[in-house]
């Protein structure tokens, strides 16, 4: 079962790997056979249906090994972030993970990888030290940091089909603590707009200690949800500090940093609070259960208040169907250079919209999407690779023409039959 259920999944050939040679084989078999090759681990990003070729699954590759000394794990091409996460805790580690446990470490980095930490500690793919590929030729590479392939992959590889990643080295941090958690406010109680400036305001004032984002949706109104939830509009302000003077400087220094956010108005829910890492799940508190869904993301080079209210009001009650909007804040550590292919590494902020899905399809969630670019488009700077889903074959935008053209050389020369499509 993939994580992504819109789309049909038929491949000529279905390959669940257990290790490189497994890989080897397949890209050897569909090679001599005329055939495409499609790769998954989880499904959280599959673009679009899979008709025909030849699928490798790479699930059962979860292998996780950390090395406390050096502070890196050595991760199989299968894992999770969790499994990550949980493996480097004992030691007083975290990676640079986004904010679902359930998330590929492969996909993740090949799109960039924008973790919870990431103003601190900027892009995850910048912090990897190898990646093991088999390529169009059947070969085994090993990369590393100066190999061109090593930083068009990183970053790049999303997209760009260089081979089948079957194994990373990434950097680990020392952070064991965070002070974190969530704010959620009724739209019945705090206007909307004005919750987003304030948001703005107090973001772009802070260190580049804390990461933050503000989330806002429509819950259904259903049993299976918290009362506090049901049938509500919601924003809710997501923040992941580690700038204290150790642990109990987090929690304190993260009180006074998010004082101001209590002062928006009056609150449905408070998590705010000092937690272990591996509770960092807990932050943003995303789905866990395979669902159908189309979604991407709009970098921007500075918050324009009025357009994010615009989205705001388009994607909120008036939409008339459920539509999930995030505002991430960028800069700090994200805005410096590093070797992976990460575009657009000025942008100020990011805005990532993701609509489930029903029997009408992608169709009425592209026309609401349309409307939401339209609404950014004076302060769009490009889209972001990795929260672009289900939209396979659509490029425009994803990288400058600088970058796209580089990432097309060394897809050329690794792939030059087209194998991976």
């Amino acid at each position: 079962m993939f994580f992504q259920t819109a789309f049909t999944v038929r491949p000529d050939r279905l390959v669940s790997a257990t290790g490189p040679e497994d890989v080897r084989a397949a890209v050897r078999y569909a090679a001599e056979h005329g055939l495409g090759v499609t790769v998954t681990s989880t499904g959280h990003g599959l673009g679009g249906p899979v008709e025909g070729g030849v699928l490798v699954d790479t699930r059962a590759m979860d292998r996780v090994e950390v090395d406390p000394v050096a502070r890196t794990a050595r991760i199989g091409a299968g894992a999770r972030w969790g499994q990550v996460v949980e493996a480097a805790a004992p030691h007083g580690l975290a990676p640079l993970n986004g904010s679902s446990p359930g998330v590929g470490v492969v996909g993740y980095l090949l799109g960039g990888g924008l973790g919870i930490l990431g103003r601190t500690h900027g892009w995850a793919a910048d912090r990897v030290r190898t990646v093991e590929l088999v390529t169009a030729d059947g070969a085994v590479r090993r990369l590393v940091p100066g190999d061109p392939a090593f930083g068009a992959l990183l970053g790049g590889g999303a997209v760009h089909r260089f081979g089948v990643v079957t194994e990373v080295t990434v950097d680990l941090v020392p952070v064991a603590r965070l002070y974190g958690g969530s704010i959620a406010f009724d739209a019945a109680a705090v206007e909307p707009a004005e919750l987003l400036r304030g948001y703005v305001r107090w973001a772009e004032g802070l260190p580049a200690t804390l990461t933050s984002s503000l989330a806002a949706l429509v819950y259904p109104d259903l049993p299976a949800l918290p009362p506090h939830l049901r049938g509500r509009y919601v924003l809710s302000v997501r923040v992941a500090f580690t700038g204290g003077a150790g642990d109990s400087g987090d929690a304190a220094e993260g009180e006074r940093l998010v004082a101001p956010l209590r002062a928006l108005g009056p609150a449905l829910a408070d998590s705010l609070r000092e937690l272990p890492y591996t509770e960092s799940p807990t932050i943003h508190a995303d789905p866990d259960f395979p669902h159908a869904y189309w979604g991407d993301g709009i970098l921007l080079d500075t918050a324009d208040t009025g357009a994010l209210a615009e989205v705001l009001r388009l994607t909120g009650p008036e939409a008339g169907r459920m539509a999930v909007v995030q505002l991430n804040h960028l800069g700090g550590a994200l805005a410096e250079e590093g070797p992976a292919s990460v575009p657009y590494r000025k942008a100020g902020w990011l805005v990532r919209a993701l609509y489930p899905l029903d029997e009408a399809g992608t169709a009425p969630v592209r026309e609401l999407h349309a409307r939401v670019e339209e609404a950014l488009a004076p302060r769009t700077l490009g889209r972001a690779v990795n929260f672009v889903f289900g939209d396979r074959g659509r490029t425009e935008g994803l990288y400058d023409p600088e970058t796209a053209k580089r990432l097309a050389a060394v897809e050329s020369e690794l792939d030059p039959a087209n194998l991976f499509g």
